[in-house]
């Protein structure tokens, strides 16, 4: 039977009856086939392709007309998948004016589902308006690796009350302006479950325990092809990098020592069309 297409109101549906969402962050055409005919909920173009697939050191650099480029491509890979595109840095940080026209830019050039912004309390108004043009937004708070710079490095968050207390409100103030999920990334367990808890909208955790409406992992990580730093929280399901390194090896050596192509690998002409042309030949 063939699965219908994935609805912000499904996902409210699914928390409402306890089903866990799962969400895969990727970046093409034929992991997002891959991803719909496993039944993945959730796909995201997520701003860690620039670490990931256009070997950034973050997110930072990650420009406008990337993530379009690559969701493109994921849309039209992506049958069923409910697709999120993130909203990569500065296109969305300066004013609400500015966050509506981007974010209606991603949606009308590449035809995802959503968009997503990192952040709290601090961007509810721009949330409220770009929910107010009509865009769905799935929010993200507790780790924020657009602002990496201003904290030095990846910490886990919500560790005391007073920093939990904080992220609740957060995700209570994206959840009043209209945004219809949140990503929880690096948030300690006790306090997402908390979160979880006291929300209406779903929740997705990044490295944030069990208690979760759903869970999110980059396909790099589960794949094992990430090949710089790997969150602590991803579980590598293959070694792909490893076995992918051992058959380029073996093309190598195939070629090298005439074993590729072997005969079923091109393509002969008929004997009488060959002659024809020996034929030609010698006359010259």
């Amino acid at each position: 039977m063939d699965r219908k297409k994935v609805t912000v109101p499904d996902l409210l549906q699914m928390k409402r009856e306890g089903r866990k969402i799962t969400k895969v962050n990727l970046h093409d055409y034929p992991t997002a086939v891959l991803a719909d005919r496993a039944g993945i909920d959730i796909v995201m173009i997520g701003d860690s392709i620039g670490m990931v697939v256009l070997g950034y050191s973050n997110t930072i650099p990650v420009t406008m007309e990337e993530m379009i480029h690559h969701a493109k491509a994921v849309v039209r890979g992506a049958g069923h998948c409910f697709v999120v595109c993130d909203m990569p840095f500065m296109s969305y940080q300066t004013n609400a004016d500015e966050a509506v026209r981007n974010a209606g830019r991603l949606m009308k050039e590449t035809g995802v589902d959503a968009i997503k912004l990192e952040g709290g309390a601090d961007i509810k108004e721009k949330v409220k308006a770009i929910v107010g043009a009509g865009i769905p937004v799935m929010g993200h708070i507790g780790l924020l690796p657009q602002r990496v710079s201003l904290v030095g490095k990846y910490r886990v968050q919500g560790k005391d009350a007073a920093s939990a207390s904080l992220i609740l409100q957060d995700a209570l103030a994206l959840e009043e302006a209209g945004a219809f999920c949140i990503v929880l990334e690096t948030v300690t367990a006790e306090a997402a479950k908390l979160i979880t808890e006291k929300l209406r909208i779903p929740t997705l955790s990044a490295g944030s325990g069990p208690y979760l409406d759903g869970q999110s992992l980059n396909l790099y990580d589960i794949l094992g092809l990430s090949l710089g730093i790997v969150p602590r929280f991803a579980k590598k399901y293959l070694n792909l990098a490893e076995e992918a390194t051992r058959v380029l090896a073996e093309f190598k050596k195939d070629v090298e020592e005439g074993r590729f192509p072997a005969e079923e690998h091109y393509f002969r002409m008929d004997e009488k069309e060959l002659q024809k042309l020996m034929g030609k030949k010698k006359r010259k």
